[in-house]
């Protein structure tokens, strides 16, 4: 088992209240379920963030170098794979 470390987390009190009728609700104890509430945070953001620098790379490149594929270009192509025809993406362009 993995060590852990002890954080303190102030809540409203309305947010504690529903907090423990939740745990009540699910048999568990209220630090289980803040430790699962903030597990599913931090890899929903993770996901988000890479999903932000993924795309300030693309612009960087784009920029840089101008290569692209038009909406109509991807479409085109989404709509044969979705026919069930086994083609290549669209080259990119300038």
């Amino acid at each position: 088992m993995s060590a852990t470390s002890a954080t303190s987390v102030k809540l409203e009190p309305d947010v504690k209240e529903r907090l423990q009728r939740l745990a009540d609700a699910r048999h568990r104890k209220p630090h289980w379920l803040m430790r699962e509430a903030i597990g599913q945070y931090v890899e929903r953001e993770e996901k988000r963030q890479a999903f932000y620098d993924d795309a300030r790379k693309a612009w960087e490149e784009y920029q840089a170098t101008g290569l692209h594929v038009t909406g109509e270009e991807v479409e085109a192509w989404l709509t044969e794979l979705e026919a069930g025809n086994d083609v290549e993406p669209p080259k990119c362009h300038r």
